[in-house]
């Protein structure tokens, strides 16, 4: 299975255009997290260059043939599934959602199925990085309308495709440079919740703050490459005979 799996993968490759998606950086060759982390930072500095401006960004925690698009539909529905635990084995369920961990096509249909989930306002992009996509929103004036109905846009497209927009898990990071900045910003809600404002997040691996220094980001690297130097320390006090 695994290698006609690889065969349609092929083929469904050679049928999209290399432009696809161009903000998904997951599960594309030549792409990686890093990219993801300085195309969000390089839009925000970008456009922080501008008189009166300032970012706001939400980190979320989400022409083929006909054969082709049957036999797909037919490899992800009914599917079963059921989990083993030692000698006991659960009820069978069956599945019509998602697709199967550890699939070769399970990707690549991850990204079409979010390919349709793009911004609707040209101040807004959409980062996406597998089921961690990121809304950068470039506020001008004042006015965060336009993000604002971002975000009501978003949870709605994540309620018609089988989504959960987790508000919980969900932070929002302000980016403003500006000194007279004393207005309040108003807090954003996602299904009735408010979303959490954060001075900092680990975006990706790398710690973004509300000042986009490197500090927090520094200093954590440091704490952690402290632990295995700790012990490297203590082995270098033991010594060993020298070999016969």
């Amino acid at each position: 299975m695994k290698c006609f799996e690889k065969l349609v993968l092929s083929h469904l490759i050679a049928c999209f255009p290399p432009t696809l998606d161009p903000h998904q950086f997951a599960y594309r060759p030549n792409r990686s997290t890093e990219d993801a982390i300085s195309t969000a930072i390089n839009l925000a500095l970008t456009h922080l260059d501008n008189n009166n401006t300032y970012i706001q960004m939400l980190f979320i925690d989400l022409a083929i043939c006909t054969s082709i698009c049957n036999w797909i539909m037919d490899f992800l529905t009914n599917r079963t599934q059921s989990v083993r635990l030692g000698n006991h084995l659960s009820s069978t369920l069956t599945l019509n959602t998602g697709v199967p961990q550890g699939c070769v096509l399970s990707p690549l249909l991850y990204s079409l199925f979010t390919h349709d989930c793009i911004p609707w306002h040209n101040s807004n992009i959409f980062i996406k990085y597998a089921d961690d996509p990121t809304v950068v929103g470039r506020i001008s004036n004042n006015d965060d309308s336009a993000y604002r109905e971002e975000i009501q846009c978003l949870s709605a497209w994540c309620s018609m495709n089988n989504l959960t927009l987790n508000s919980m898990k969900t932070k929002e990071l302000i980016v403003d440079f500006r000194k007279s900045s004393s207005s309040r910003h108003s807090p954003i809600y996602i299904n009735g919740s408010e979303v959490e404002r954060v001075s900092s997040f680990k975006f990706l691996g790398v710690h973004i703050s509300e000042d986009l220094c490197w500090h927090l980001n520094t200093s954590t690297l440091v704490r952690k490459a402290q632990q295995p130097l700790y012990f490297l320390r203590r082995l270098k006090k033991f010594t060993y005979p020298p070999r016969s």
